[in-house]
């Protein structure tokens, strides 16, 4: 029997360092996950029971027992690298068979699959013309290389402020090539449908004091004092236009008094002033798009009107339509709701718009949650397909198979499928891989061992035969 055991010691010691030796050999696979051999001993079958008088006939290896601890995650250069950090299989597609992967090495074929080295395709959720994620059925990842399609100007957001010290226009009649006829000007480009750019351009002009609530105007000969009905509104420095007469106001006096240069060459009134310059709440907005004035002159943008404390008190849109040359008609929609008319200089705080031209892909990175997105060179991004991976009740129950795969089994229960970080699944990380949780020094020390447990059932063999030579060599 001694023999026996010995052997079955010597098997076990063997395929322990079988074991030890693929671990070492595959410690810089990425994705690779260390084994373990794990024994049971071996009792001789026994019609009459033996009690503590039975001896073991030696060991066996149980089974050799995969271990799905996580790898050390590495950064690499490859954006289309993925790690997962967490449990998780990817799911590999092989013309219909799909086995399952921590490899997260991948490249795209000539027909844009995202595939491993072995040509293996990762599956996942593939989207809508428009990004959308369509959940369902995972299907082999295809990355499409089509240009993303433009997209027309529909909406123009601009966050101003108007300044409320700013007077009128020296020039009443808005003309875009005159910069005495509005006060401010700003611009951004819109797309139409064909992706085509143009310049938008919006001017704002401030329009002067309403006249009639300041009645009638009165001076005597020769006086700098003028008298209304009321003066509200009115600051030194702004005209008053009186029988065709253009006064500056040196100061205002109070409610109903002004101080006025040049003094009257003759009385003057009881008479309406014709026009001041003297700034009001309200701006007329204008529109060109490449220089053509949208709608066509006389006519506005818009009329903006603000409150007392600077903020909007008319409407906050203003559409416009225009005809861009072999596109689609376009109408666009202006929001001014973030528009101010404070005490400070005229300034753009935010000016945007939701068109773009056409695109070229660029790029693209995973997300942790698995969602591809590509990058345009319009600057635009959209969702290209989504990773999902699978999880099993019992990862040790799975097959293994070359090329880091693994197959599924009655033991390991049927695949749970998910996008990364749902349920018990890990997330993504892009542009890195998972290096083999092989522990270099662990394997060596344990390879000492096995080594010694080698030696050890052999020298139970050797010690046997020497028992057994004696017996013979007995007279």
């Amino acid at each position: 029997m001694a023999f026996d055991q010995g052997l079955s010691g010597l098997n076990a010691a063997v395929q322990n360092l079988n074991v030890i030796g693929n671990n070492v050999a595959n410690s810089n696979t990425v994705g690779f996950k260390q084994s373990q051999a794990q024994f049971s001993d071996v009792y001789a079958n026994s019609l009459v029971g033996s009690g503590g008088l039975q001896i073991g006939t030696g060991t066996t290896v149980a089974t050799v027992a995969q271990q799905f601890s996580q790898g050390t995650i590495t950064v690499t250069s490859n954006t289309m690298d993925m790690a997962i950090n967490g449990n998780g299989f990817y799911r590999m597609d092989n013309n219909g068979t799909v086995s399952y992967s921590r490899n997260g090495q991948f490249q795209l074929n000539q027909n844009g699959f995202m595939v491993n080295s072995q040509g293996l395709k990762l599956t996942g959720y593939p989207v809508s013309t428009t990004g959308a994620i369509l959940p369902g059925n995972p299907a082999p990842l295809q990355i499409s290389a089509a240009p993303l399609a433009p997209k027309s100007t529909v909406n123009v957001a601009a966050g101003l402020n108007l300044s409320a010290n700013a007077t009128a226009p020296s020039t009443a009649v808005f003309n875009p090539l005159d910069p005495t006829s509005y006060n401010n000007s700003t611009s951004t480009t819109i797309y139409d449908s064909l992706g085509n750019s143009h310049v938008s351009t919006m001017y704002f002009q401030q329009q002067p004091l309403p006249l009639a609530p300041l009645g009638n105007a009165s001076m005597a000969a020769g006086s700098s004092t003028m008298t209304l009905g009321s003066t509200a509104g009115l600051a030194a420095g702004d005209t008053l236009t009186v029988g065709g007469v253009v006064y500056t106001i040196s100061g205002v006096s109070n409610a109903t008094t002004l101080t006025v240069t040049p003094a009257a060459a003759a009385a003057v009134g009881p008479v309406a002033p014709t026009a001041t310059n003297a700034p009001s709440g309200t701006w007329n907005t204008y529109l060109t798009v490449d220089g053509a004035s949208v709608p066509a002159l006389p006519g506005k943008l818009s009329t903006l009107t603000f409150n007392t404390n600077g903020t909007l008190a008319s409407a906050a849109t203003a559409t416009a339509t225009f005809n861009p040359p072999g596109a689609a008609t376009q109408t666009l929609t202006f929001n001014f709701g973030s528009t101010t008319q404070y005490g400070t200089a005229f300034g753009v705080n935010s000016l945007t718009q939701d068109g773009y031209t056409t695109g070229q892909l660029t790029g693209f990175n995973t997300s942790p949650n698995g969602t591809i997105v590509g990058s345009y060179t319009n600057g635009q991004t959209m969702n290209l397909g989504q990773v999902v991976l699978a999880n099993f009740s019992n990862a040790q129950g799975l097959l293994p198979l070359s090329g880091n795969q693994w197959a599924q089994t009655a033991t390991s229960g049927a695949p749970l499928v998910g996008v990364p970080g749902s349920a018990s699944l890990g997330v993504l990380q892009s542009g890195a891989v998972e290096s083999s949780n092989v522990d270099l020094t662990s394997e060596l020390v344990n390879m000492i061992t096995a080594q010694r447990d080698y030696q050890a059932n052999a020298q139970t063999i050797k010690t046997q035969d020497q028992l057994a030579q004696t017996l013979i060599n007995l007279r």
